[in-house]
């Protein structure tokens, strides 16, 4: 591992599967001390115990970035439990099929307030424990569905070109107090959640339009993920980094 966290503390959203488990996992191997968050804490629980094994030190927190005071409430711990987050994965989201005529309001709010309302009141809190403790990083996970568009999949992809503004905006207020704002992107990655899919005729005609010709493994995302959570990035704030195999220069 090039890359030494040891003596930095990094909080993981959305951290029970995918690829907030797998970032996790990253940043505790680099050396951080790191809280992981998400609302199924019996998962967070076994990650806990296998990094554990590992000799890594990881601390679970409960958390809903639907309900600002849960955030409040798990952030407070990862705090007391941390001294302090010196690194932020802000990961936690989901997503829905369903064609945008036949979205209710229900359907469109709950994408919307976990992937941006969430996203948004996470970092804030965050930044403001930053604030006073000399600043960090921020890393909030978009997606390529926030600059290209897809069926099926409104709320989700409008909410990611939220996440891709928010970031920008954040970097701009947040820079002069030490605090770094950006956001990664991933293309489509291979994980236990869309494995089916991928087998389907539909998965198979997607992955032949992604000039790799491959889906995205979960470790093709630890570079762009150690680079920002790290001071050899010290002077990016605002950037966001694609990760998907060609897939937004691909040809129409």
């Amino acid at each position: 591992m090039l890359i030494d966290l040891t003596g930095r503390a990094a909080l993981v959203t959305g951290a029970s599967s995918g690829l907030g488990a797998h970032f996790a996992e990253v940043l505790a191997k680099a050396g951080a001390h790191v809280a992981i968050a998400a609302r199924r804490t019996d998962r967070l629980e076994a990650l806990a115990a296998r990094l554990a094994d590992a000799g890594r030190t990881v601390t679970v927190i409960e958390m809903d970035v639907a309900d600002r005071a849960s955030i409040a409430a798990a952030i407070e711990r990862a705090e007391d439990a941390l001294g302090r987050i010196d690194i932020l994965v802000n990961n936690a989201g989901v997503t829905r099929t369903k064609p945008a005529l036949d979205y209710d309001e229900e359907d469109f709010d709950e994408i919307v307030d976990v992937n941006l309302r969430g996203a948004f009141l996470v970092a804030q809190r965050v930044a403001r424990a930053m604030q006073g403790s000399g600043g960090g990083s921020i890393v909030n996970i978009a997606s390529i569905l926030g600059l290209r568009q897809a069926g099926q999949v409104a709320s989700y992809a409008i909410s990611k070109a939220g996440v891709i503004q928010m970031t920008k905006v954040q970097a701009l207020e947040w820079a002069r107090h030490g605090i770094r704002v950006n956001a990664i992107a991933p293309g489509y990655v291979d994980t236990e959640l869309n494995a089916d899919f991928w087998e389907s005729d539909a998965g198979k005609a997607l992955v032949k339009r992604i000039p790799q010709r491959r889906l995205g493994r979960l470790e093709d995302l630890d570079g762009a993920l150690l680079l920002l959570a790290s001071e050899l990035s010290a002077y990016m704030t605002g950037s966001v980094i694609t990760v998907d195999g060609g897939h937004l220069v691909s040809t129409l």
